[in-house]
Formats: structure tokens, sequence, C-alpha cells
């Protein structure tokens, strides 16, 4: 550890502090008014005037605080407060050091407020990309809830947990069927039989596996509840989910191989889908894994909101069994809730 002079380029209580330790470490045996004297003559005196007599470390950091320096100090990293970002782990951010350099500069600018200090983080958590604002408007909802420094970095932490949840754009998921406990799945080159003899999907596995990986697609960096339309395209052979019709005259949708509702295929004519939370009708939150949602397409032919269901029912292709999934328009219940799994962020 090395002493240098005061400037006033740094906070007086940490210059003092340093001082202290270092003749704590060099110098142990000597007196407490050599410590004092040493860092008076210290005190750059073409910069910073001191009075006449100083007869304690608290009276000398209250003369460094009254100098002019030490006002430009705070300015200085006021400003640096301001100008503050956040950036992301997965951009190549630190979290843990974004949090001790805004603690360290409220210190240096003696922002001592919460309610300041809130204001600060707040703005440091702005982007116009707009990736970012999940973590300035999921902190927005949490400022009334804060009163000290302490709680603020604990609701961020809890923020900063939750985002790696978030199912961002690109995203690989998979969707359990939560009645069955079975797996939205399709086979490359297996198609059904009838209807549109496309590719068939169905709930197979009760373990996600490569059948069962979805990329999904949206137009934002997050997808947003009751706003957001998706694609699901799937991962091992490029097909997207959706329905598929036979255009003449009029829109002709296939029917599914048993109960004959809506055929839903791979490769179809209709891919985007809503998306909604199965329990809470007007939820706006982003879309997390393991949310339990429900899973909606329009069709064209009677302008209707189809729902994305499987049930119990089985058909056969050859000598393999399958349970059927499909799209209706009929009450919703049990058999209409998919549980959304993350495999890897986007």
């Amino acid at each position: 550890m090395n002493i240098s002079k005061f400037d006033g380029s740094t906070h007086p209580d940490d210059w003092i502090n340093d001082i202290k330790k270092y003749f704590d470490i060099k110098q142990p045996n000597k007196h407490g008014d050599y410590y004092l004297r040493t860092a008076i003559s210290l005190v750059d005196s073409n910069i910073i005037s001191l009075p006449a007599k100083i007869n304690s470390f608290e009276e000398l950091s209250n003369a460094l605080k009254e100098d002019i320096s030490f006002t430009i100090f705070k300015c200085t990293n006021k400003r640096l407060l301001q100008s503050m970002k956040y950036i992301p782990e997965r951009e190549g951010g630190n979290t843990s050091k974004f949090i001790s350099n805004f603690r360290k500069l409220c210190n240096y600018s003696e922002i001592n407020d919460i309610e300041e200090q809130k204001n600060y983080f707040h703005n440091a958590l702005s982007n116009n990309d707009n990736s970012h604002n999940y973590y300035f408007f999921e902190f927005f909802k949490r400022k009334e809830i804060i009163n000290s420094m302490n709680e603020l970095v604990k609701e961020f932490a809890e923020i900063i947990t939750d985002e790696f949840n978030l199912i961002r754009n690109e995203s690989i998921v998979a969707l359990k069927h939560v009645a069955t406990g079975k797996y939205l799945s399709s086979i490359d080159n297996l198609c059904y039989t009838t209807g549109s003899k496309r590719q068939l999907v169905f709930a197979g596995s009760p373990k996600p596996d490569t059948n069962a990986f979805w990329k999904i697609k949206f137009n934002k960096e997050l997808a947003v509840y009751n706003k957001t339309s998706i694609n699901l395209q799937h991962i091992k052979f490029g097909e997207v989910l959706g329905l598929c019709y036979n255009y003449c005259s009029t829109y002709i949708y296939y029917k599914s191989p048993i109960t004959e509702h809506t055929e839903v295929c791979c490769g179809g004519n209709e891919i985007s889908w809503k998306f909604k939370h199965s329990k809470l009708e007007h939820h706006q939150e982003y879309l997390k894994s393991n949310d339990i949602i429900n899973l909606s397409i329009h069709r064209h032919d009677n302008s209707q909101n189809l729902f994305l269901r499987s049930h119990n029912v089985q058909f056969t292709i050859g000598n393999d069994t399958f349970q059927e999934v499909v799209c209706h328009n009929e009450r919703l219940g049990g058999n209409d809730e998919w549980c959304i799994e993350l495999i890897k962020q986007g």
C-alpha cells in the first residue's frame, strides 16, 4: 500500500482511512499524533488551505470537506452517477461491479436519501435498446417497496435471477401438455395419412427430447402476454407449427384424425400463434420459463381463434400410436394448458 498527497481528487475519508491502515501495518508503534501530523503534511498546500490548528482526524476530514475541491469532487461523481448504464451479464457486463460502482458513487456524491438513490439507479437501467426494457420496467414496479440501499440491491438481484428465465426471441423451448405430461413433438418425414397428409404433430415423450424442441420467434426481444405473436419452428427440420388449409374459392381446413377438430401440422399455412396466461385473463408480464399458457391461432374461414389442445385420444400410423394434438373453439379447460420450458435462451 502506498500513500500519496491529498489533492482533492478522492474522498477525504477514504484517503484518511488509507493513511491509518498504512501506519497500522508499517509503523504500528507510532503515536496517533504522528499519524495526524503526517496526514496534514501530505495535503497539497498548492491546492488546499487548511486551518492553522487541527487536533484530530475528524477536524482534518471536516476541513478537507469544506474546501471547494470537495464540492468539485462531489459534482464530478454525481455526473458519473448520472451517466452510468447497466450492461447485462449476457452482453459481457458485470453486475457485482456495477452495484459496487453505484454504491461508491452515491457515497462520493453524498447522496444518502434512498428516494434519490432509487431515481439514479432507475436511470442507469434505461437504454434505447429494447432488450434492456425488462430491467427498467421490473425495477419501476418494485421501487415503492424499497426503503434502503440493501433492499435495492436485494430486489435487483431477484430481477437478475428472473431474467435468466425469460423466453427471448429465438430461444429453444419445449411445450409440455400439463394434463398428460407429454411434450409437443414432431418427427421428420412422418406424416398424417388423413387430412392434409403433412408432417404430423403429437404429444409424445414424457421427457423432452430433440423431437420436442422448438425455436420460438417473434418480432421483439421479449414476448409480452396478450400482445406478442409467436412462431414455433421445429429445431431439427425447420418446419413451423400451424394449421393447413386447401384454398379454392373458400378456405377448407383439414380435420384431425380421430376427433375431427382442426388438424395441427408442421409446414402449414397459418403459423402465427397468440399466447395468454391460463389463469390470469389480463396478465401482461413477459413470457418466462415454466409459465402455464394457452396457445391460440386465427382461422380465416370463420374469423375464429382456435386453441391448441391435446388429450388421451390416440391414433395410429402403421404400428405406432400417437396422442392427438388439435385446435378447437370449444370452452377452455385443463386439456388446453401447456407449460413452456426454456431449453436454451436466445
